[in-house]
């Protein structure tokens, strides 16, 4: 298949390409580099350094290949910031997608795949392990471009047969992770502990969040490719604290970790795990990278780049 794959050289994005480029795809990438990275990108891949907010550069490149799929990862991850700043947010989750929309609707792409959020989408849910089929009410303007853009593919989907998988996440980790962002705690708190820096915790760190390794991620879009119009929850099921992580990576770095507590965050759920049964019946995706063992993988990185940059 012909593939685009947008955010290709972001931490998600760039592991979804080498699984596709590992399978014979052949991948374009479109990404602004604002918070991707070359290095990160496989080279067997085409980048354009592109925006997805310029229609007219996109168009350039739709002219250019025939594309079966669209894979699209590139947006704006930082929560606290669309709530600071929601009119920036929708110009990139909202206006950006929008753009990719009517260029797959006027180049006739077969398929489009979006990269939605679990936590962002439902917001405060009466029960867990929470189901697609549970009522969304966001707690954001991060979680509401994503739901909004979600009903927009749907639009496209019942009007002009573009077919839609969407995968709604947990909360992604795994090594390319960037520690400056603020999406990633699991890379935040190995990065700290390698430089000898406290780990910041918001509120008494007993929210909840369903921790999935992008390799299983990047599997899921790899399935996603062969599904038919769908939404899945990409998750564990299982909620995990941040003060478990705390324990977690004590005993994997053999330390005592420096801990300060700061103010809690506004927009932030309290406790969320997906329910995955959907994507293990209908795509035949299952987790195969335990927390743990995750967590461990993402600390032996940090480490190898820390010594890297100590030499």
């Amino acid at each position: 298949m012909h593939i685009l794959v947008t955010g290709g050289a972001g931490f998600i994005g760039s592991h979804i390409v080498d699984a596709y480029l590992q399978e014979g795809h052949q991948v374009v990438v479109v990404d602004n580099l604002s918070t991707g990275k070359k290095s990160n990108l496989n080279q067997a891949a085409i980048l354009y350094q592109v925006d997805i907010c310029s229609f007219e550069e996109l168009e350039v490149i739709f002219q250019k290949y025939a594309f079966d799929v669209v894979n699209h990862h590139a947006a704006q991850i930082n929560v606290r910031r669309s709530i600071e700043k929601p009119i920036f947010d929708a110009e990139i989750n909202i206006i950006g997608s929008l753009n990719l929309f009517e260029l797959c609707r006027k180049y006739r792409v077969k398929k489009c795949i979006f990269a939605s959020s679990g936590g962002a989408v439902y917001g405060t849910v009466k029960q867990l392990p929470v189901d697609e089929n549970a009522i969304t009410k966001p707690l954001s303007p991060y979680g509401i471009a994503k739901l909004s853009v979600e009903q927009y593919l749907d639009y496209y989907y019942q009007v002009w047969n573009l077919e839609r998988v969407i995968l709604r996440y947990g909360n992604v980790y795994g090594p390319r992770q960037d520690p400056q962002g603020e999406a990633g705690v699991i890379s935040i708190f190995c990065n700290n502990i390698l430089r000898g820096d406290p780990c910041v915790i918001f509120g008494d760190g007993w929210k909840t969040r369903d921790y999935i390794s992008v390799h299983d991620v990047a599997s899921a879009n790899l399935l996603a490719l062969y599904s038919s119009s769908e939404i899945y929850n990409i998750g564990t099921g299982l909620e995990t604290s941040v003060n478990q992580l705390i324990d977690i990576l004590q005993k994997i770095a053999q330390q005592k970790i420096s801990v300060i507590h700061d103010k809690d965050r506004m927009g932030e759920i309290e406790r969320i795990a997906l329910l995955s049964k959907k994507a293990n019946e209908l795509l035949g995706w299952k987790t195969n990278v335990s927390l743990n063992k995750g967590i461990e993988e993402v600390f032996q990185w940090y480490q190898q780049k820390h010594c890297k940059s100590n030499n």
